[in-house]
């Protein structure tokens, strides 16, 4: 991102875009404000409006690794910021009955095992668990360090264990998103972004072409713009209820349409790693913060009332309830377009997926990112605009295909939600790559998919659909060698957990 951006300032002219107007603040909002101000610098000039009279959602507090190259790219101290939002270590997210109400896994950001020759490991571990047996072979996670030190609470930043070929540590993290927000605020305001408080109560458009030309304000003041960014949520100020940008909705896949979420009191020692349970008409996150334990419950209304999964969430709590539950109404899909005219959505205005593999965040980087690399002259040609929704969708509709696999391959007996996901009918990309993975072990991820290889891996194995053969370049290792290479990666993994430190005793030193 950063040599993009360097060869973009060099470029920037005054007959490309000045005036940039952020309309909503939050994690969102912010985002957006410090990575446009790092990324142009003086070529343009940020505002961005909000009304603190208007609540955020403010509950999305995982994340996924990609996470630390917009740290890096804002400057971002890890100390200070695990410090300021009151962060914690995610080594994973641990899946908790979702293939059978008795079984769990954990998907674990870090590779699995070593990769030998021209496949991956998977397939070894696969032929050794058919041909030597599951106590030969090992576990599947017993291969990845991130899942083994996350089972131990432990933690240690590294590149690689050792001298060895065994990849090292992979790590997100968990923190306070309106803390964030404040941090991104911060950062945002020190290079210059002017912020105004107020509500808006009009749009002035173009008359000409349709563009939006100003935001209008509660105080009669008027913020013009070049290029407007709706942050606003829900509500969609801007892309939808101006711009009519339409909306795609995939809740026939993902039929959960509410949350209700609920801090409590914090749990030592802090666990590495986000939980997901499974309940009978939805599931239930727990985040660990150091100043509180995030929970949510994440239910399809049409099976389970407000009330019932309210209290389903409060006897779940592993703390005292901290505030007073909070109900939180959504659709899942996405706007047709995230780029109509002269208006771009993010966030929670962009669309919805619940936030299973603490994907949300990571789309408003991403939507920045690609709007960065289009940098548009003004106006946008309409070829740009149209391969910015294009790339959009797609990162948006991998994603869902990858949340409705954790739905979609369930064995359990419990749940009206759980047999209708079971038996509904499934994208056809997602289709043909759980009959791929069925018959042959293989996995092939897009270029620019977020989720990777090992993602895909850990899912489909851990809801419960193991191959019926393995790519045939496995049985060229002899036997012996194979129990051996399996056997050494789990040796190197345990010994290099047993000298780390604790997830607690990391944190303490580093912020």
């Amino acid at each position: 991102m950063a040599e993009q951006v360097e060869n973009m300032k060099a470029g920037a002219d005054s007959g490309r875009m000045r005036d940039i107007v952020i309309l909503g603040g939050g994690t969102a909002g912010w985002m957006a404000a410090a990575v446009l101000a790092r990324g142009l610098g003086n070529a343009v000039r940020i505002t961005l409006v909000e009304s603190a009279a208007i609540g955020t959602v403010g509950v999305g507090e995982a994340t996924i690794p990609q996470i630390q190259h917009l740290n890096r790219f804002l400057g971002l101290d890890e100390g200070e910021f695990l410090k300021a939002s009151e962060g914690t270590i995610k080594l994973g997210i641990r899946f908790e009955g979702w293939w059978r109400a008795d079984a769990g896994y954990i998907h674990a950001f870090s590779d699995i095992g070593v990769a030998a020759g021209l496949i991956g490991f998977h397939h070894y571990w696969l032929r050794a668990r058919k041909e030597l047996g599951p106590e030969t072979a090992g576990d599947l996670w017993d291969h990845s360090l991130n899942a083994v030190a996350a089972a131990r609470a432990r933690f240690a930043p590294m590149d690689r264990v050792g001298e060895t070929p065994v990849p090292g540590t992979r790590h997100a993290y968990h923190f306070d998103a309106s803390l964030y927000a404040r941090l991104l605020r911060s950062h945002a305001e020190s290079m210059e972004v002017r912020r105004i408080e107020g509500r808006v109560v009009a749009v002035e458009r173009v008359a000409e072409s349709g563009e939006i030309a100003a935001l209008l304000l509660d105080d009669e003041r008027r913020v013009a713009g070049d290029f407007f960014i709706d942050c606003s949520g829900f509500r969609a100020l801007l892309i939808e209820s101006e711009m009519q940008a339409g909306f795609e909705d995939w809740s026939h896949w993902l039929p959960c349409d509410r949350a209700v979420a609920v801090g409590c009191a914090p749990v030592r020692p802090y666990p590495p790693f986000t939980q997901a349970f499974a309940r009978p008409a939805g599931w239930q996150w727990r985040i660990p913060l150091r100043h509180r334990t995030g929970n949510g419950h994440v239910y399809a209304s049409a099976l389970i009332d407000d009330d019932e999964a309210t209290r389903t969430l409060l006897d779940h709590l592993d703390g005292a309830p901290v505030g007073e539950p909070r109900v939180i109404r959504f659709r899942a899909g996405r706007r047709r377009a995230a780029w109509v005219g002269n208006c771009l959505a993010l966030g929670l205005a962009g669309g919805f997926l619940e936030p299973l593999e603490s994907t949300s965040i990571h789309l408003v980087q991403s939507g920045l990112q690609r709007f960065l690399e289009m940098w548009p002259a003004r106006p946008a040609s309409p070829a740009l605009v149209a391969e910015y929704n294009h790339r959009t969708a797609k990162e948006w509709e991998a994603i869902r295909d990858f949340l409705i696999l954790h739905y979609h391959r369930n064995a359990r007996t419990d749940g009206e939600l759980w047999r209708a996901c079971r038996e509904m009918t499934i994208p056809d990309r997602l289709a043909q790559r759980l009959a791929l993975f069925a018959e042959s072990a293989r996995i092939y991820p897009e270029p620019d998919e977020l989720f990777t290889e090992m993602a895909w891996l850990q899912v489909m194995i851990g809801q419960g659909l193991y191959p019926n053969d393995h790519h045939p370049i496995a049985d060229l290792m002899p036997a012996d060698e194979l129990a051996d290479f399996l056997a050494r990666i789990r040796e190197i993994i345990a010994r290099a957990v047993s000298a780390m430190p604790s997830h607690d005793e990391f944190l303490a030193r580093i912020s």
